[in-house]
């Protein structure tokens, strides 16, 4: 009896040649039908709320949902790069997001009292959104060709790496783009083996560094909203007023909230950003707990997906670059949502895929793309061989 014939007579044998159909239909695109699927609903779920949250615009859910196609392709194409391919070019995408961020700083675009955007043709762009993905490459490349876990010197030159851009993005002022680059290339150096001893005296440095950065790296501004964190009823008709409102709204869902369109912190205005970086606030609102805990439902799906092509990846470049972009979408999410619900400042992460906004999306799924990439790695190599 042939291998193929037993494997049919067997109970649940057709269900495994479907099974080979579908992976056979993943190598040839190059995806992984289990991430995207995840990253439909999830956008599915935001244009649902983002309709609300905008004042109940269907040209605002239109245009994100226009943002989120062109982004969706982007990660398509971005699938079908190899790994090896772009740890090649992870050091000239390095460079050149660091010469953008040094045009940022000396010629870029002043608006809404910061200097974050670099013109060119009428149009504006974020260099930083390039860091996000072009850190954590860089850094993973560095290490991926060295001897695991790193040696001092290899973790110095990495942190290095790491400070070159965050301390221009820093210098914008953008407090919430350069914790999540830092915090990018740092996932990289966990991930690496760095022993514990590194870790305290990180830590230990942090703690050391927090009186002289309060008095002199951070802007007037950034203290005020720590200030407002540990008290925002002290001021409560400006600065603290989002958190109260935020955490207003959200209280008011209850378990199941008042209803989808029916919220009245979003539907009167009381809710400052309330289609940016405090969607979430509307969706407990409109949706209350069960709304709340099916989108990180979905959220905790998407990181556990990541880490398993993680951990499955093929080499140091792509295990490291794969638990990093994991993370770093981890961190969106926790910030955004600490911050909403008042326990951590207001640093303006949005809410990843829910969030109206375009350059974070395409950053997001890019960075998803290159995810893909890498599931389809070892595939990739079978195939060849």
């Amino acid at each position: 009896m042939k291998h193929q014939d037993f494997l049919r007579r067997l109970p649940g044998g057709e269900g495994r040649d479907g099974l080979r159909r579908r992976d056979r239909l993943q190598q040839r695109l190059h995806l992984d039908f289990t991430l995207l699927i995840l990253l439909l609903c999830v956008a599915a779920y935001g244009l649902i709320v983002l309709y609300s949250a905008n004042g109940q615009s269907i040209d605002g859910v239109r245009r994100q949902g226009l943002y989120f196609l062109v982004a969706l392709g982007g990660a398509v194409v971005i699938a079908q790069i190899p790994p090896h391919f772009m740890r090649r070019v992870a050091p000239w995408m390095y460079l050149a997001g660091v010469i953008m961020l040094t045009l940022v700083m000396l010629m870029g675009v002043h608006a809404m009292g910061a200097q974050r955007w670099l013109g060119v043709g009428g149009m504006r762009f974020q260099p930083s959104e390039i860091m996000k993905l072009a850190t954590p490459m860089m850094v993973s490349a560095y290490l991926g060709q060295r001897m695991l876990p790193p040696r001092f010197r290899y973790v110095v030159v990495s942190l290095v790496l790491m400070a070159v851009p965050v301390l221009l993005i820093a210098q914008q002022p953008d407090l919430g783009t350069s914790l999540l680059v830092a915090s990018s290339g740092m996932v990289v150096l966990f991930f690496s083996g760095l022993g514990w001893r590194y870790i305290l005296i990180a830590l230990g440095a942090v703690l050391a560094g927090i009186w002289p950065m309060w008095h002199f790296g951070m802007h007037e501004y950034q203290r005020q909203r720590v200030l407002t964190l540990l008290d925002p009823e002290k001021d409560s008709l400006g600065a603290g007023w989002n958190i109260i409102q935020s955490k207003t709204a959200i209280g008011s869902g209850g378990y199941s909230g008042k209803g989808w369109l029916q919220g009245t912190q979003s539907q009167l205005d009381f809710l400052p950003e309330g289609h940016t970086d405090f969607i979430i606030a509307v969706l407990g609102e409109e949706f209350g707990l069960l709304g709340i805990l099916l989108l990180m439902t979905l959220y905790c799906l998407i990181i556990a997906r990541g880490m398993l092509i993680a951990v499955h990846a093929q080499g140091s470049f792509s295990r490291l670059l794969a638990a990093s972009i994991t993370f770093t979408f981890f961190v969106y999410v926790f910030v955004n949502a600490g911050m909403v619900s008042g326990m951590l400042p207001v640093v303006g992460v949005p809410l990843p895929l829910v969030s109206q906004g375009g350059t974070a999306m395409v950053t997001l799924m890019a960075g998803f793309g290159i995810l893909m990439a890498i599931a389809t790695e070892r595939r990739r190599v079978i195939r060849q061989e």
